[in-house]
């Protein structure tokens, strides 16, 4: 080939080259081109598919929000149906029957304590049972009427038998209490003059026993005796009642009659209510030869069984020779009454009741009798005292007793 042929080849090659070059970003462009447009319809296809589920959610929220307004509208209209009304309605019963079933049964236990300082109740008797036959009858309004003019009853009832309570003449006014066995005697204090029966007895020549009517700790339908049935099995020549019980004829006692909650050893040694902490506070006296102890609380006395009677109670009246009980706002202490105790000055033991009294008003008499340390016990409808036979009593039927033993 000769040179001519190849520069002409040459030349071709190179305009070729300039004619791709110069036509490359032509076909970029145009591929560039059909992309977006591929795009661009995908895009479109997309947003329209979106619009679509936009307006079905715009749609179920719709229709949810009338779903709710219609439940609403149901609702409404429920509480306003026979069947709503009548809940309403039931409730209201249910509520006064508990209220007035509490009112009754508080009512009728003031009236069972009043039973215990006098007979004549048929008064008040019709009137309990008349505001009975109104809750049976659903009459709630009536028989809170009934009811509450019954505990007035009851009020003025009690006063009238403070009003009434004399000492007879042929007490002998004298306050300190006897050397040895019973005393009937009227004692005078600041307060006014009070009927006292006590027993005294020297701790070195007495056993100050407690007996119980069960073997152990008794939670609900426990055994009861007669303080007479105590001294007679125990041999006792005195005794009185013992501790805080709840008495069976008392409806709050349902389920616990006749159980007891606080500390207690019996003459067989046995601890009662040992594991009981909630009365760990309850005051407590222990009783052996030749002394007794009083302590302000239950958890500052152990188990020994080395002594002869253990027994708690509230309040603690005498501690020391001073007045350590002023009253605690509770009405039954707060009320008049025949109250029990147990106390001692050095070896001499004393068992007794204090009449028309406060438990207040019992701490200052026995504080003016010299007593140097003294214990509340059970009283109202339990209060007993035996001394060769009743002196006090005979009361309900107990779960514990305070007995004098001779050695």
């Amino acid at each position: 080939m000769s040179h001519t042929q190849n520069e002409l080849i040459k030349i071709k090659r190179e305009h070729l080259l300039k004619l791709i070059l110069h036509t490359i970003p032509f076909i970029i462009l145009f591929f560039s081109i059909i992309a977006l447009i591929y795009v661009y319809k995908d895009l479109s296809q997309k947003n329209k598919l979106l619009y679509g589920e936009k307006a079905q959610l715009t749609g179920k929220n719709k229709d949810l929000a009338k779903d709710l307004e219609t439940i609403h509208k149901e609702f409404t209209a429920l509480k306003s149906e026979d069947q709503y009304v009548i809940n309403q309605d039931l409730q209201k019963k249910v509520k006064n029957i508990e209220t007035e079933y509490n009112n009754a049964v508080k009512t009728y236990e003031q009236l069972l304590d009043l039973k215990s300082k006098t007979k004549d109740t048929d008064k008040l008797d019709k009137a309990f049972a008349k505001s009975l036959k109104e809750l049976s009858e659903l009459n709630y309004t009536s028989a809170s009427a009934t009811l509450n003019q019954l505990k007035k009853d009851l009020a003025e009832k009690e006063q009238e038998l403070i009003t009434a309570f004399t000492i007879p003449e042929n007490v002998q006014e004298k306050n300190t209490p006897p050397g040895s066995g019973f005393s009937r005697q009227k004692v005078s204090i600041d307060l006014g003059s009070y009927l006292v029966d006590i027993i005294s007895a020297d701790l070195n020549s007495t056993k100050v026993i407690i007996d119980t009517a069960s073997d152990g700790t008794c939670t609900n339908d426990c055994p009861v005796m007669s303080l007479g049935d105590y001294a007679a099995r125990s041999g006792a020549f005195a005794g009185i009642n013992g501790s805080y019980f709840c008495p069976a004829s008392y409806p709050t006692c349902a389920g616990k009659t006749n159980s007891f909650d606080t500390l207690l050893m019996n003459k067989n040694k046995v601890y009662f209510n040992s594991d009981n902490n909630v009365y760990s506070t309850v005051p407590v006296a222990a009783f052996g030869s030749g002394w007794a102890r009083f302590m302000g609380k239950s958890s500052d006395w152990g188990r020994d069984t080395g002594v002869d009677g253990v027994i708690a109670n509230q309040p603690l009246l005498i501690s020391g020779g001073n007045v350590v009980f002023g009253g605690d706002g509770d009405p039954k202490k707060g009320s008049k009454g025949s109250r029990s105790f147990v106390g001692a000055t050095g070896s001499t033991i004393y068992i007794g009741v204090v009449h028309n009294a406060t438990v207040a008003e019992v701490a200052h008499v026995l504080k003016a009798m010299g007593i140097s340390d003294a214990l509340n016990l059970d009283s109202g409808g339990s209060t007993a005292l035996w001394s060769g036979g009743y002196k006090v009593g005979p009361g309900r039927n107990i779960p514990n007793a305070i007995l004098f033993v001779r050695k």
